[in-house]
């Protein structure tokens, strides 16, 4: 190691060179890397509901369905509208009044199901079937182009118009989240280090490693929206630490040395074995997202992992190069820190470190009664500002047409017409349930279908199934809607075995099943990969559950707080924010407890010792807590998206709540179990006959 570190030393300029031409491909590549914006998107597609969608997209011509609200319009306008939207690139057809009747004809000759189904008071309305999936870029530039047509007057609805809205403002924003994270960091930077060029240093070496994380992502394809707009601060406040750790390394070897490329290779031969060992537990973290069902996970996991590696290989080979070429401006331009020496902090904690235990376990109770019973929400158009397009058309037709959610059923399309006509009473009964469209109840059971012309006939029966359109009133993600769902599957396969049911509401209704046994999952794996690591770096059997149980207290606060504040968080936060706290901040109980470990070896009085630990890392870990902090605070703050926004204030509280916790809780813990952590770990033995 020390040889490749006096060649990366010694070749600071090459090296340099070699990272600005990088940025070349890395920006083709994040310019042809596709964003995903339907989370639904992410369900396992081995579920009911995803094969039903599949069926409709591939039979039926039916990527998804959006309604249209016309207001204050005459029938033969809305009919001649209705022609030019059918026109538009993605739309596969429209449904209104005239496919049943001609305009002449009064609408009250209309079946009674489907005069309620279009018209209400001063309004009428079309249901669209769009070819390509709700985020499919053919599906939203035809969004776009039907509320070009359509006009002021006019209302729409649905996923597709929903994700278009959500597209608009997460591109407009994305751009801010990372220049107010940089200005925030640069500005804690700026108190924290002790020079003025320092925060610069780091944001352009961390900056080389972000712009390589997004352009390597054309590996995968496509990233979700939510990782796009997360990635680059999580990996500004998660990675920051490492180069903190280079540059105070550099500065020791600085005073050994004259040559300041010797120094420098010294100090990456020293920090590289840190560096890595540290990145371990945040890239264990994330890559425990990878074992959820729902695929946004591994989005995330593989993701944030590769950030987290490329941060660390610019930081011994970037940043190194970047403090040798500025070395002068750096060392030139030095300042006192804010930062206090926390003398007074290691006094009080070590004095009342029995007190402070017993704080820990009383904030544990109801920290885990406020996390295991704070509420979640999954409907996306509850995290969008109620001034959009997509939610006041969503909202007009919750009120107006009581459709708070459409299900579409699939069943063979030899079933009995009797049969269904059946199946369609059963269905009507069920509470919530507004209308249900089929053929069977406008023709009814007794006409041959033959005579019907095979254009419609084929918007209704197509690849051996036949599809029914249910409107409920209640919406997705609701209890109500959960057992309506359940009840609609026991009819639908008592009629036909093999029936599915596709739409938004049953898909979220999977969605809250997968996200429930993904929280779990997510939490064990996290929890055991880091409780392994800790283990092989103490070789140690007391400290990982010490360590780990810090930290979980902390995200158990910090998760508990909504449940107090009644806030409803959406429900990704719950699944994530636990592993990306728990491998971010684990890196400061690992600190404090290396350096208290290293006290102890010279000092024969614990107290003494974890006074000297508290100390010596108090600074790094207030910097690397702030750091993050302000790399996320900014973006809860200004995000319109209240997924983004309520990830990224849960991740900067939470840097907060583990650096109290670390800094006063987890030594008066390490102090109260002394004894133990000997007994059960190797090289604490020296002071245990004086302690």
């Amino acid at each position: 190691m020390k040889r490749l570190s006096k060649k990366i030393a010694e070749k600071s300029k090459l090296i340099l060179a070699i990272a600005i031409v990088l940025l070349i491909p890395s920006a083709i590549g994040f310019l042809n890397t596709d964003i995903n914006y339907d989370i639904l998107s992410y369900l396992p597609d081995n579920l009911s509901t995803t094969q039903a969608e599949k069926i409709l997209k591939e039979d039926f011509d039916c990527g998804s369905l959006a309604m249209l609200i016309v207001e204050n319009m005459e029938d033969k306008d809305v009919s001649k509208l209705k022609e030019k939207l059918t026109h538009v690139e993605g739309v596969k057809e429209i449904i209104w009044m005239d496919e049943f009747l001609d305009l002449s004809v009064p609408k009250e000759m209309l079946p009674k199901e489907i005069k309620d189904l279009l018209y209400a008071k001063n309004s009428t309305m079309m249901v669209i079937k769009l070819e390509e999936g709700s985020a499919a870029l053919k599906t939203l530039n035809a969004v776009e182009k039907i509320r070009d047509i359509s006009g002021k007057q006019t209302f729409l609805s649905g996923m597709a118009s929903i994700i278009k809205d959500t597209k608009d403002i997460s591109d407009k924003e994305t751009p801010l989240y990372v220049i107010v994270a940089v200005i925030l960091t640069l500005i804690v930077l700026g108190f924290t280090m002790d020079s003025f060029v320092t925060p610069f240093i780091f944001l352009t070496s961390i900056g080389f490693a972000i712009i390589y994380n997004f352009g390597s992502n054309i590996l995968f394809g496509e990233i979700s929206y939510i990782t796009k707009a997360l990635s680059a601060v999580l990996q500004l406040g998660v990675t920051m630490d490492y180069s903190i750790f280079l540059l105070h390394r550099y500065d020791e070897e600085r005073e050994k040395y004259d040559n300041h490329v010797e120094a420098m290779a010294n100090a990456i031969a020293n920090t590289v074995t840190a560096v890595f060992g540290s990145s371990l537990t945040t890239i264990a973290g994330f890559l425990a997202l990878c074992v959820m069902d729902l695929a946004l996970g591994m989005d995330m996991g593989l993701v944030m992992a590769k950030g987290v590696l490329l941060g660390v290989i610019c930081t011994v080979t970037v940043l190194p190069s970047l403090i040798l070429i500025f070395d002068k401006p750096i060392h030139k331009y030095k300042h006192k820190t804010i930062l206090p020496t926390f003398n007074k902090t290691s006094q009080i904690v070590v004095k009342h470190y029995k007190k402070l235990v017993v704080l820990f376990l009383i904030l544990f109770i109801p920290s885990i009664i406020g996390s295991s019973n704070a509420k979640v929400y999954y409907n996306l158009d509850e995290s969008l500002p109620d001034d959009l397009q997509s939610i006041i058309s969503t909202n007009k037709l919750k009120n107006d047409y009581k459709m708070n959610s459409t299900n579409i059923i699939l069943v063979k399309d030899t079933l009995q017409p009797y049969k269904v006509e059946q199946m369609v009473k059963e269905i009507e009964e069920l509470d919530g349930i507004n209308s249900v469209v089929a053929l069977e109840k406008v023709i009814g059971p007794r006409v041959v279908q033959d005579v019907i012309p095979d254009e419609l006939l084929k918007a209704v029966k197509s690849g051996g199934y036949e599809q029914l359109m249910v409107n409920s009133e209640y919406r997705a993600a609701t209890d109500e809607c959960g057992e309506q769902i359940e009840a609609l599957n026991k009819i639908v396969h008592k009629y036909d075995k093999n029936g599915l049911i596709g739409g938004e509401a049953p898909l979220t209704n999977d969605l809250i099943k997968i996200a429930d046994k993904d929280f779990k999952m997510v939490n064990i794996v996290s929890i055991l990969a880091i409780f392994i690591i800790i283990a092989v770096v103490f070789k140690s059997i007391s400290l990982p559950i010490i360590l780990v149980l810090a930290i979980e207290s902390a995200i158990f606060i910090n998760l508990g707080i909504p449940y107090y504040t009644g806030t409803v968080e959406p429900f990704i936060a719950s699944i994530v924010i636990g592993t990306i706290q728990l491998g971010a901040t684990v890196d400061y109980a690992i600190l404090l407890t290396s350096r208290y470990k290293e006290e102890l070896a010279v000092n024969s009085n614990k107290f003494e010792a974890m006074t000297v630990s508290i100390q010596s890392s108090a600074r790094s870990i207030v910097t690397s807590a702030l750091s993050f902090f302000s790399a996320t605070i900014g973006v809860g703050l200004i995000s319109k998206l209240e997924m983004i926004s309520a990830l990224c204030s849960l991740m900067s509280r939470g840097a907060i709540i583990s650096m109290f916790i670390i800094i006063f809780m987890l030594p008066a813990i390490l102090l109260v179990c002394h004894k133990f952590i000997i007994k059960t770990s190797k090289g604490f033995e020296v002071c245990e006959s004086k302690v």
